[in-house]
Order: C-alpha cells, then structure tokens, then sequence
C-alpha cells in the first residue's frame, strides 16, 4: 500500500452508487497502516449540497451541489486504519480553542489516486472538548433511513455497533482519544488547500 507524505494535499469525497455527495481538499497530516490524519481550516473550498438532503434523497440518490468555502471550524480529521468512523478534533476558526470532537458515522474509506471516498451514514456522536459528555446526534434521521430501506436492520445495527466502539475508546481513554491530537497545530506554510486537477473524476 502506497501512504501520503505529511503536507500533501488530498480530496476527502462522499460518494453514493456513482455519485458525488460532497468534495473537500485537505493536508496529510499523518498516514500510516494505523491511522490517517487529514486537516483543512475554515476557507478551504468544497463542493456541498445546494441544502441539507434529506433521508428521502440519499435513498433516491438524489443531490445537487454547488461551490463553497468550509465555515466556522478548523477540523482534524482522524481515521483508525479499518473503521467505520472518523474521529473529528474541532478548533473554532484560527484559534486553538476546542469547540467539540466530532464522530461521524461513515463507510470504511476507500483509497483513490487523488485522496479518499467514503459516505456518511447520518448517525454521528457529540463529544464534549473535555470528553466528559457526548451525545448521538441524527438519531431521527438515522431511525427513518432504515425504516424507508437505506439500510438494511442489519446494517443499521452495524453502523450502531460501530459508534458504541467509539463510545468505550472514550470511556477507557483509548486511543486516538489519549495521543494529545487536541494539542496539535498545523505548519505555519499551510494555507488554504486546493482541489488537484482531476478531483472529480470517479471510479467504479
């Protein structure tokens, strides 16, 4: 397997049954056989649902996008070699102010040349910067996806499954959760990220 070299720039993409969901060029921050960590601040351009879709949508696979720059956070993004989740470290723009970790659901990623593809999966957990409270956040919208049959019970349960994992990480103060991410700072030289050429480009 081939690894990304720290301050490369990379695409994160979500994409479904063929389609593009969303698009955010980021630096490599670490890339290993054990984890992978990406980082793009707030101004970083992306390509974004037109609106908030809807459970209705993703099953329809029914998106329109439009051009935009990431608001509000400064976002780590860590990924654990293998999961079903990322883990997001939070700062508030420019600062080293911690809003929050952020846990979204989402299929294990798949490597491509320009970066990474994956898809969320709506249910996502809250973690407070101190890491003594969370929260799943999206339950409504996850319970109506299975009901209407963008998962299956089974694959609900994975997913559901795959949160509690990151749930008991929290608890016992596992890793990525005790390696100090929070306390991380990008290189002074990184700007805004840029979309490569070719980023739209997908594979099936």
């Amino acid at each position: 397997m081939m690894f990304w070299n720290c301050g490369e720039v990379v695409v994160l993409r979500g994409v479904w049954q063929g389609k593009l969901w969303w698009a955010c060029p980021m630096y490599v921050v670490q890339d290993s056989q054990e984890l992978s960590a990406f980082y793009w601040p707030v101004g970083t351009p992306t390509r974004s649902p037109v609106k908030r879709p809807s459970v209705s949508d993703e099953l329809n696979n029914r998106i329109e996008l439009e051009d935009r720059n990431w608001t509000d956070n400064d976002i780590l993004s860590l990924n654990p070699a293998g999961s079903g989740y990322s883990i997001e470290v939070m700062w508030n723009a420019g600062t080293r102010l911690l809003n929050c970790w952020y846990v979204h659901l989402q299929e294990p990623f798949r490597r491509t040349e320009i970066g990474i593809d994956t898809m969320d999966q709506m249910l996502d957990i809250v973690i407070s910067p101190d890491r003594s409270r969370w929260h799943w956040k999206d339950e409504d919208e996850f319970l109506e996806a299975e009901r209407i049959g963008v998962y299956s019970h089974r694959k609900a349960e994975a997913i559901r499954a795959e949160g509690n994992r990151v749930i008991d990480l929290l608890r016992t103060n596992a890793s990525p959760f005790c390696d100090g991410w929070e306390k991380w700072s990008p290189p002074v030289e990184w700007s805004i990220p840029r979309f490569p050429l070719g980023w739209e480009k997908i594979v099936l």
